[in-house]
């Protein structure tokens, strides 16, 4: 018995030292949530963005992108499937040689503009949305709520959160691109958009609970997402993470308690005005 306890604390003991000799290795993250600027309208609540292609508004994303590159990144990541690293590489290169029409997409008003300042080679391309195993009515919870006289309840959720989005716009035809995302990523906000999935998560019973399955597949495919930034993560980078600000909460999470990168907090290079 003493054997096996004194075995278990070496390995604890190896353990706690790798873990310490990799901490000191580890890369930076900075990770700006985002609204999608292009008003994509796939989500159940969804913020209506103003035309950021006005020409004020070009001018403060202009600002906004040169203040990020203060940080000096080392690689970009953005929300693009990982199978398609070479349809992201041929975008950024037609962006580069002027061929490519920018979108409202944040996508290529931040990440591109930001990469080409920077004089990147490439745009590391880290989603995954593919659709979780098994039967797709495991996961239809708003199939369950109106099965069981609960789309009421639903709907009333969706409406707040869209209240609320709709809030958050008319605030936004008053402020500044950056003071858009100084208040998107304070982790308060950040916090507060992660309950809606608690809300989600209670749509079913004990026995079928299509709601918690629908939030573990979404906290799944965060684990994904985290796997495919880790895999671009070198010991000496400084990662900029450009993502879906429903994404910003559980990927933060992820970083700290593995221990994977040091987290930079984006507020500190996002101009006050």
């Amino acid at each position: 018995m003493l054997r096996v306890l004194l075995l278990s604390l070496l390995v604890l003991s190896t353990a706690g030292g790798a873990r310490a000799q990799e901490t000191a290795k580890r890369g930076e993250v900075m990770l700006l949530g985002t609204n999608h600027l292009a008003n994509n309208n796939r989500d159940l609540v969804n913020l209506p963005v103003e035309d950021v292609l006005a020409e004020n508004r070009q001018q403060e994303i202009a600002r906004l992108v040169e203040s990020l590159a203060r940080w000096r990144p080392t690689r970009i990541a953005v929300e693009w499937p990982r199978t398609d690293q070479a349809g992201l590489d041929r975008r950024y290169a037609d962006y580069l040689a002027g061929r490519l029409e920018a979108t409202a997409n944040e996508r290529d008003q931040i990440a591109l503009r930001l990469a080409k300042r920077l004089g990147l080679e490439r745009v590391e391309a880290i989603d995954w949305n593919e659709a979780p195993p098994g039967d797709p009515a495991a996961y239809d919870f708003m199939a369950w709520a109106s099965d069981h006289a609960q789309s009421h309840r639903l709907e009333t959720l969706v409406k707040q959160g869209q209240d609320e989005a709709n809030r958050t716009a008319e605030r936004m035809r008053g402020q500044t691109v950056s003071q858009w995302y100084r208040a998107l990523n304070e982790p308060g906000a950040v916090s507060e958009m992660h309950k809606a999935y608690f809300d989600i998560a209670s749509f079913g019973s004990n026995e079928n609970n299509p709601g918690a399955a629908w939030v573990g597949a979404w906290y799944a495919r965060n684990l994904r997402i985290f796997n495919n930034l880790r895999d671009v993560l070198g010991p000496e980078d400084r990662v900029f993470v450009l993502y879906g600000v429903g994404h910003a909460y559980l990927l933060e999470r992820f970083l700290k308690e593995s221990e994977a990168a040091t987290l930079v907090d984006p507020r500190r290079f996002i101009p006050a005005r």
